[in-house]
């Protein structure tokens, strides 16, 4: 067989994501046909900047959705004869079979190894952004809302882990060294509490006149949370469903730990202000509790900033990860993760370009998303 031409690659390449396609079509259509009912989600259309975001982020998530069935190879497979081989060439031994971005130093098809690299970047990234905000939120609002001693206490711990540049902080957590003190299952054994403890005070402020229903949420919530949290801090789940590998409870704990303190500066700072707003006081005035306020009161009202932080915490995270793999300190060697990727690929970037600039044109892609995302979700929110 002869070698793919350009046109050959990139219309085979469209190809292999139609489910992508198909996947971003029906979003797209059901999403402009309800957008007047799907509140700020609905507005980001009428933003061109946030719709091109939207649309960048979407491909990413549906190419990880379906990555089983996007690659053409396995993408830890190695094919003899394919080493550092040009895009378009056909695999040796397998008719009708090609390398569609060429192999790399290790005879491993570029192509599947980008597509599999998004699931990888689009678990981690958006989890453990969720969790930091989980323990941003729980710790920011009572220090906000309450000041005093509490408040200043939190401060200083934000203030004392933001003093670490965050790069540099990141790396010490994740070498050997330190994960041989098991200093991340300590931080994971309090950072993982947040969210049980988060949708515990959540449902009892909201139900603590419904008896009933706030036994059953919190139950509910105990009982799930703490298997979770037993099997994703721990290893301790008796069935199985929740593992974490210990590399991956590594960077996980750490993107948690690192952002936790600028996402409680950011809801201390909105609960200060929002706080003294009328619909407050008049929640006070009617007798409701702290914690209802500052749940079902306060944070709804805080919500446009908060969705946009996150939405560039993510694009963060992601370059992070994308970082740690660069320099050897991802979820495992052979792992396809993009940093990892990049970096195989940058030792032999004057020779063999094609081997670096796929992951390095994803990773920016899915970042720029994730930025323009959040620029039209700032744009429509202040129109709120």
């Amino acid at each position: 067989m002869s070698s793919l031409t350009a046109w050959e690659i990139a219309l085979q390449i469209i190809f292999q994501f139609t489910y992508v396609w198909i996947a971003l079509a029906v979003t797209l259509a059901a999403s402009i046909y309800y957008k007047d009912r799907l509140g700020l989600y609905g507005h980001l259309f009428d933003s061109r900047v946030g719709t091109v975001g939207l649309l960048l982020v979407l491909f990413w998530v549906f190419t990880a959705i379906f990555a089983d069935l996007i690659i053409t190879q396995d993408a830890l497979a190695q094919v003899s004869g394919m080493k550092n081989k040009r895009p378009g060439t056909p695999v040796r031994g397998l008719e009708g079979a090609y390398y569609l971005l060429g192999g790399d130093n290790l005879a491993r098809d570029i192509f599947s190894r980008m597509v599999m690299g998004s699931r990888s970047v689009l678990t981690i990234a958006p989890a453990a952004t969720a969790f930091a905000f989980m323990v941003g939120i729980t710790l920011g609002l009572p220090a906000g809302f309450r000041g005093g001693r509490l408040d200043t206490n939190l401060s200083f711990l934000a203030n004392l882990v933001l003093a670490f540049p965050v790069i540099l902080l990141f790396f010490l957590l994740v070498t050997p060294e330190i994960r041989s003190t098991g200093v991340p299952i300590y931080l994971a054994a309090v950072l993982f509490l947040f969210p049980v403890i988060f949708f515990v005070v959540l449902f009892q402020s909201r139900f603590y006149t419904q008896p009933m229903k706030r036994n059953l949420y919190v139950g509910v919530t105990l009982v799930l949370g703490l298997w979770a949290y037993s099997g994703l801090a721990f290893n301790a789940d008796p069935l199985g469903v929740f593992y974490m590998e210990p590399n991956l409870l590594n960077i996980f704990v750490s993107v948690v730990f690192v952002n936790s303190p600028t996402v409680y500066r950011i809801v201390r700072g909105l609960t200060m202000d929002i706080k003294t707003r009328d619909y407050v006081a008049a929640a006070q005035t009617r007798g409701e509790g702290p914690w209802y306020i500052m749940l079902w009161e306060i944070l709804p009202n805080a919500r446009g900033p908060l969705i946009v932080d996150f939405c560039l915490r993510i694009g963060y995270t992601t370059i992070l990860l994308g970082t740690l793999g660069f320099f050897g300190l991802g979820v495992s060697p052979e792992s396809p993760d993009w940093g990892m990727t990049i970096n195989e690929g940058r030792k032999l970037l004057s020779i063999y370009p094609h081997l670096a600039i796929p992951p390095a044109l994803a990773l920016m892609s899915l970042v720029l998303g994730l930025n323009l995302l959040a620029d039209g979700l700032r744009e429509q929110s202040l129109k709120d």
